[in-house]
Parts: C-alpha cells; structure tokens; sequence
C-alpha cells in the first residue's frame, strides 16, 4: 500500500507541475495571440515530440522531457540594422525598414547572432511582418512575456489562499482562543540561544512551572488575581511579573487547584522572528496552538514574506548548488534548505504521501503547499531580468520605453526597437549555467535526496 501511495504523490506532483507548465505557456500564446503575433508553436516539454496537432497555424504537443515548455511567437529577434548583419531591402508602408539577413559574419559571437537572426527570419513570411513580436509596442511586449511567470504567481496565491482560508497556515501558528490550556511544561530553564541544541542538566535551575506542579492538559483560569481570557493575555502577564511571585489558578481534571511559585527573569525574543532579546518575566509553559487562518488580505502578505525569502534565495542559488554538488561527492553534507530539482520534489511528495504517520488531510495539504510553492518559485525565477528568461525579454522591453521616451523629450530621433539579439552571448551563458544546475540538482535528488521525514 505503501508503494500505492508513493506512486499516486508522485504522479500527482508531476501532473500538477506538468499543468503549471501548460498554464504558464498559455499566459504567454494567449496575449501574444490576442495583440495579432504569429505564433506557430505551443508545447510542453523538450526533445522529441510524443503528440502534436496542427490548429491553424499553431502545433499544439507533448515533448518527450517533462522539464519545462515553450510558445514560438514569430519575431522576437528583429533583424539588426547594422550592414554587417542585414542588408536593407525594402521600406514597408509605415515607413520601417525591411531587411534580409545575411547567413555570414566573422567572430564567433557575431556568427551566432547571425545564425540566430537567420533561423528567426526563415519563419517569417511578406504577409507576416506586421505580426511581428519585436514590432509590438513595449507595453504589449511586457504583458506577453509577463504573462507566463505571472500564471504560476497566480496558481501559488489560489492554492495558498484556499488552504489559509480552510485548514489555516501551518508555517503561522497562534493559540487556541480562550483560556490557555498548556501543551508543555519545561523542567528547567535554558537560555533562548541555547533551547533548540540541548536538554537540561543537573546544572540547570528547575523552570517555575514545572516547580508549582503545572502539567501539560491544565488550563490557566487565574494569574496573581487576574482572571486569564487568552494566551496572549497571560503572556503578558508572566513576562510583566519579573521575579516577583506568582499566583497561579488552574483547572485540571474538572477541578480549579492553586500553585504559588516565583517566575524568573530570562532574555526571549518578544515576537516571533524577533532577533533582539529582552529580559522579561519566564514561566516555562507553552499552549496548544492552531494554524492561522486567513482571507485574501492574509495571503498576500504571507505571499509577500515568501516573495523576499524566494528573492534571498535566488541571489544565493548559485552557492547553494555549489555546496549541493560538493555534497554528491561526499565532502559535505546536504543541507535539509537546500535547493530541489522536480526529481526532488516528486521524491518528497511520495514520501509524504506514503507515510501512514500523518492523517490524509495533512498529505493533501502538504502535496498542495509543495505545488504552491513550486509554482511561486517558478514565477519568480523567471521574472530574473536576464535572456533567456521571461524576465529579460520584459528588461529588454522596458528600456526600449525609457529610450524612446527620452528620445522624445530631447526631440531626437526615434531609436527604434531594442535588439535583444546583441545579449544573445549572454543568454547562451546563463542557459548553460542553468543547465548545470539543474543537472547537478537532479542527480543530487537521486544520489542524496533530502529527507523530510
């Protein structure tokens, strides 16, 4: 059963990020269809083809590598005006110039751009020049290459915000409201810095509540005359007393009892994900808590903590992988925040899926809150203003507006389209860089996977 279950999480991550993948090339072919660019191909995967069908004038089909997709939208490389890379042929109705692209140029940057211009243009025909993508105005440009990134943005706060508004956020804990009942009692006091790496010890002194006989179960009716409504008042209350004594009334088992005993005074981060440290008043007790929950207003701003964790990510994704593939060769060990291919992704969803320790209702909420957050990563992975990526087509764009505007308020001629044809040499690089990352990452994912469980 166990087999079952690992196969069905794994197959169910696949598809889902198969799904986000389509729905990402849709946000590009859609707009570019509706502003009149010819788009010939729309497709799912790399290498050979496995199903295609022509509708009109676009392929639609299944490559044979699930690692990603593509829409072809004719134009995206304008011909070049400079006489080494086109001859001009003609100037059309509107007063732009036609050019044909000549099949040779010395350098080797210079052939590839050449290359890349030559094979773009085989595709274009006389009736196709005004349905060209490098000819649409930039803000057109920036809604087509936006669109993509902006669909897996999209899929993240729709799945994010329907389990924050059903089963709560799990990563956002409060108490349960109304007065605390405690979940844990600690037998001693040990600095905040130092409570997540070791247990107590002789050396120790024994924690206020566990001396005043508190128990996991007790609920907290009365703090030195002050009747208790909830966990945060009560936190207050103890953080407020210093070392002074303290009264405590409880319910246990159906009947109120009383403790007295003296809180201590201990450094302890006010809030959560509060680095500075303050001397207040300690118990030693926590309460049962509960995942928060929230509506539209919530999930953006998780979203938004989660867009600069992402972003913190991404500029360190490079020495992350590095560290991951001194790990395949055993000079180190693979950090559990370590970056993940899909293989590595689809691992994780079947061991959740699979293990009988968590309640279905928290495997389908796990296997939902990886696919979320796959796809905001996705989404904003591609937003990097750097070719290939979405992103440096929408850079590219963007700076075509600001060059033509001050162009205007200068009263200088019109400097026409951006050739992103020029960062080519670049695109190439960052496409072997992501390459090897990625290879690394998956062969990571197989060799010495991460284990959540």
């Amino acid at each position: 059963m166990a087999v079952l279950f690992y196969t069905l999480g794994v197959l169910v991550f696949v598809v889902a990020i198969l799904v986000s993948i389509g729905l990402h090339e849709l946000g590009h072919m859609i707009p570019a269809k509706r502003f009149g660019a010819k788009v010939t191909q729309y497709f799912v995967g790399f290498g050979p083809t496995v199903w295609s069908k022509q509708v009109g004038e676009t392929e639609y089909g299944v490559k044979a590598i699930p690692l990603g997709g593509y829409v072809k939208i004719v134009g995206m490389l304008p011909p070049g005006a400079e006489e080494a890379e086109a001859e001009l042929v003609e100037v059309d109705e509107r007063g732009e110039p036609v050019y044909r692209i000549r099949k040779s140029n010395t350098g080797l940057f210079t052939q590839l751009i050449s290359d890349a211009r030559a094979a773009e243009w085989e595709l274009v025909g006389e009736e196709d020049h005004d349905r060209l993508f490098y000819r649409m105005a930039w803000w057109k440009k920036v809604i087509v290459m936006a669109g993509g990134p902006s669909v897996n943005v999209a899929i993240a706060f729709v799945i994010f915000a329907s389990v924050f508004a059903t089963f709560g956020n799990r990563g956002d804990i409060e108490a349960v409201p109304g007065p605390p009942t405690l979940e844990y009692v600690a037998e001693c006091v040990i600095a905040w810095t130092d409570e997540r790496s070791r247990e107590c010890t002789d050396a120790d002194p024994i924690a206020p509540a566990a001396a005043a006989g508190l128990k996991p179960g007790d609920t907290i009716v009365e703090f030195n005359g002050t009747r208790v409504q909830e966990w945060s008042q009560f936190q207050e209350l103890v953080r407020g007393n210093d070392d002074g004594e303290a009264t405590i009334v409880y319910e246990r088992d159906g009947l109120q009892l009383t403790a007295t005993t003296n809180t201590t005074v201990t450094a302890r981060p006010l809030t959560d994900g509060d680095e500075t440290l303050t001397e207040v008043g300690f118990l030693g007790v926590s309460p049962y808590v509960q995942p928060v929950t929230g509506g539209l207003l919530y999930t953006a701003g998780e979203m938004a903590d989660m867009t600069m964790l992402t972003l913190n990510a991404l500029v360190r994704l490079p020495v992350k992988v590095y560290d991951v593939s001194l790990a395949i060769v055993g000079i180190n060990e693979r950090a559990d925040d370590s970056p993940v291919s899909i293989v590595g992704g689809g691992r994780i969803a079947g061991e959740v899926a699979s293990h009988d320790g968590f309640p279905v209702w928290d495997r389908i909420i796990f296997l939902l809150m990886l696919i979320a957050g796959f796809n905001l990563f996705i989404g904003l992975f591609n937003f990097v203003p750097l070719l290939p990526l979405d992103g440096g087509h929408i850079a590219g764009a963007l700076y075509e507006a600001v060059r033509r505007g001050f162009a205007r308020l200068r009263g200088r001629p019109d400097p026409g389209h951006v050739d992103v044809a020029k960062l080519l040499p670049v695109a190439y690089v960052v496409a072997a860089c992501l390459l090897v990352m990625g290879v690394i990452l998956i062969v990571a994912d197989l060799v010495v996977p991460i284990r959540i469980i």
